[in-house]
């Protein structure tokens, strides 16, 4: 895609789905990137599951660094990432 397409990509984009929604649970812009990144792994049901449990904890790509390796992993085994 050329960089002059992008923006006519996007409006034709909304302009067939003016309000888009999905069934994943989130409530910032990163949630919602993490959630999907996760939901490529699993369904929708599943990754809500692990995120009701993860962003309470960690909501922010900080919070999510902070949690290590480790930590993050007791969160998302269950979507079946490990």
């Amino acid at each position: 895609m050329k960089p002059q397409d992008i923006e006519p990509f996007f409006a034709a984009l909304q302009a067939a789905n003016p309000q888009p929604n999905t069934e994943l649970e989130y409530t910032n812009v990163f949630e919602l990137l993490a959630a999907v990144l996760l939901s490529a792994q699993a369904t929708d049901v599943g990754v809500n599951k692990a995120t009701r449990r993860l962003f309470p904890v960690a909501n922010t790509p900080q919070a999510v660094l902070d949690l290590g390796l480790d930590g993050l992993e007791g969160y998302i085994k269950t979507i079946g990432l490990y």
